[in-house]
């Protein structure tokens, strides 16, 4: 018993012990700041992909416009509600 009670006794034990709390928890990059940070870095990941394909499909779009009158005409048609003038427009909200 008393051998035991000297082992918890012990002050590097206790040092080692007490710096593994405090950097567990109270440290400015303890771990539940460090899972957040990855939580954040991964969703700024998944941002970054999902803009990437954005801008992919606009570049795909731009020169679709670009190339092709019909699709220009269906575009502004769609877009910016023009008609030609002998044409009525009735446009339906969903």
């Amino acid at each position: 018993m008393k051998k035991i009670f000297g082992f918890i006794t012990n002050k590097y034990l206790l040092a080692i012990i007490g710096f593994g709390v405090w950097m567990f928890f109270f440290d400015q990059n303890d771990v539940m700041s460090m899972q957040q940070r990855k939580k954040e870095l991964q969703d700024t990941k998944d941002n970054i992909a999902y803009l990437n394909k954005e801008i992919a499909t606009m570049e795909k779009d731009k020169e679709d416009l670009s190339s092709n009158p019909q699709r220009l005409e269906q575009f502004a048609r769609e877009q910016y509600h023009l008609k030609r003038d002998n044409e009525d427009v009735y446009i339906i909200d969903k």
